[in-house]
């Protein structure tokens, strides 16, 4: 059973099963985030149209994305269905058992370092990071971004918080994406160099207010090239937008002139 999980799916939840068995009804696969349990994924929910030959939507081995449907522990039963998961689903589900899975085996690791069981440890403290960051894995994404500050503002100190912190930022590593844009802009102050330094600079505080970091070089006066890094797209246009409009703001107060263009 993962970490965190209930002992039995409840009905619409999203699960990774193995294909066990084949049979001209249905197949028996096993709920791989639930231990030994087992369901079945009968015909009739494989696809929302005929299914002439089973084996050409199923086969034996095969890892799939199923929709619980219904749930009976007092007799051992999960029905479950394939054609109501969309591709979405689908893929949300995976890159979500993938963290899941890599959470677990950093968690394992640390416990293994301090010396206590694995349950223990989560009980402990890997409940905490999931009550603050929404998943095991978001919370050590965090502290492999941030280090014990993360762990910290879960309610995790001492070596357990070194311990987590050494490991995540050993072994996840931030991707992050950078789009990029270019600034025109002139002043006929007397002053102007410097009011466009300070406009960069407060930039670079509204960039990080909405999870982002800025770099602005200069491309020959008066064109300014700004990079903003970002931990996905739309977090960086979002916070691009922002950061510009920032500038422009503070522009608008300037006699001279200001444009931007998207690269």
């Amino acid at each position: 059973m993962s970490l965190g999980l209930p002992d039995w799916p409840e009905v619409g939840y999203i699960v990774i099963a193995t294909v066990l068995k084949v049979e001209s009804y249905g197949a028996y696969v096993r709920l791989d985030e639930y231990g030994e349990k087992e369901g079945l994924l009968h015909i009739s929910e494989i696809s929302s149209r005929w299914v002439r030959n089973i084996r050409n939507h199923v086969r034996q081995n095969q890892k799939v994305v199923l929709q619980v449907m219904r749930t009976d522990p007092a007799k051992g039963q999960v029905d479950l269905s394939l054609r109501r998961v969309s591709r979405d689903d689908k893929r949300k589900k995976l890159e979500e058992w993938k963290k899941a899975r890599k959470a677990e085996t950093l968690l394992s690791q640390a416990a293994s370092q301090l010396g206590v069981e694995l349950l223990d440890l989560y009980e402990s403290d890997g409940s905490k990071l999931v009550e603050r960051y929404g998943s095991l894995y978001g919370g050590l994404e965090a502290a492999s971004k941030n280090g014990l500050e993360a762990l910290t503002e879960a309610g995790i100190t001492g070596e357990t918080a070194e311990t987590l912190s050494e490991i995540s930022k050993d072994k996840i590593v931030i991707s992050q994406v950078t789009i990029q844009g270019v600034i025109q802009m002139t002043s006929l102050n007397n002053e102007g160099v410097e009011d466009i330094r300070m406009a960069f600079i407060d930039a670079g505080v509204v960039a990080e207010e909405h999870d982002a970091t800025i770099k602005i070089t200069t491309k020959g006066a008066p064109k300014y090239r700004i990079d903003l890094m970002a931990d996905d797209y739309k977090t960086a246009e979002f916070a691009m937008d922002k950061t510009v409009t920032s500038i422009e703001d503070a522009w608008s107060n300037i006699e001279g002139t200001f444009s931007y263009e998207r690269q």
